[in-house]
């Protein structure tokens, strides 16, 4: 069967068929996935029963792994009782503990998670910011915990000529400091605080591949030099406001055995709300980014 693309939404986002994401990909597979990916900024696969071993497998013919520690022991602030094994390279974004209990709303690990669903772009707290994430729905609750997604390429499209030059040569601060300071995460300790030291992104990045500009934001985005804090997050606010209208934004409503790829350089996305006593068991590998977008401060 030959690789079909499917629009979803005005040209953002894809639905694929004629993959399959468990076995062995071809050259002309790779291909067609890389192109998609460039043409989409989002594609979507059905009916993919992924184990661990077969999406790494899947992930690593388009890059390496990236390094998703933080400074921390445990990903996410799990404790011993709350975190999984999971294969290698597997992020664990599920609610699901250890023992297959979903995670106290009363945890750090809860409250550090509820920041997802902030519109945020993966990594984009590192210097050298994610390439692309993939997630793959194991188990889904029964109501919510879809995932949105902006197209920051026609964000930036859709900017005025004011706007434009305002934004072109700005570099922002980004933390997750910054995105876990707005649900109220705020007791960090110092190592924690020194892993989560602020980095310095350009607010206007060029694709690698297609060399097309968008918008590069994130509620980890929690400052702008040269700018006063109120003014510089007020600019970021209104640049967030409008990035993310329904015309720029599609939706994804999980099944079981859905297999989502982003890329990070060109989207925003964020969970939405669902019900924490049911599982929600979705896991995602990383691929590491090429490039830091601008210099770091010495």
């Amino acid at each position: 069967m030959s690789v079909a693309i499917e629009p979803l939404r005005n040209g953002f986002a894809g639905e694929v068929s004629g993959i399959d994401c468990t076995k062995p990909l071809s050259p002309a597979d790779v291909s067609a996935v890389n192109a998609g990916m460039d043409a989409y900024g989002v594609l979507v696969f059905h009916d993919q029963n992924l184990t661990d071993e077969a999406q790494l497998t899947f992930t690593l013919n388009f890059g390496t792994i990236e390094n998703t520690g933080y400074g921390m022991t445990r990903i996410h602030f799990r404790t011993e009782q709350e975190v999984r094994m999971l294969g290698s390279g597997i992020g664990d974004f599920s609610n699901v503990r250890g023992d297959g209990k979903t995670i106290d709303p009363n945890s750090r690990a809860y409250a550090f998670k509820l920041a997802d669903r902030l519109w945020h772009s993966d990594s984009s707290f590192k210097a050298v910011p994610a390439k692309w994430s993939l997630l793959s729905g194991r188990s889904i609750p029964s109501w919510g915990g879809n995932t949105a997604f902006a197209d920051m390429r026609a964000a930036y499209d859709a900017l005025d000529t004011r706007w434009r030059n305002d934004v072109e040569s700005l570099v922002c601060l980004h933390s997750q400091m910054y995105s876990r300071e707005k649900v109220g995460f705020t007791e960090l300790t110092d190592a924690e605080r020194l892993a989560f030291k602020p980095v310095r992104q350009l607010l206007v990045r060029d694709h690698p591949r297609t060399g097309r500009k968008s918008l590069f934001l994130s509620s980890h985005a929690g400052a702008v030099e040269g700018m006063s804090l109120p003014d510089g997050r007020m600019l970021l606010h209104e640049l967030m406001e409008f990035a993310t209208q329904e015309r720029f934004v599609y939706s994804h409503k999980w099944q079981v055995g859905d297999f989502v790829l982003w890329d990070n350089s060109v989207t925003m996305h964020r969970g939405r709300r669902f019900d924490n006593g049911e599982p929600r068991d979705i896991r995602q590998t990383r691929l590491a980014g090429d490039a830091m977008t601008i210099e770091q401060a010495a």
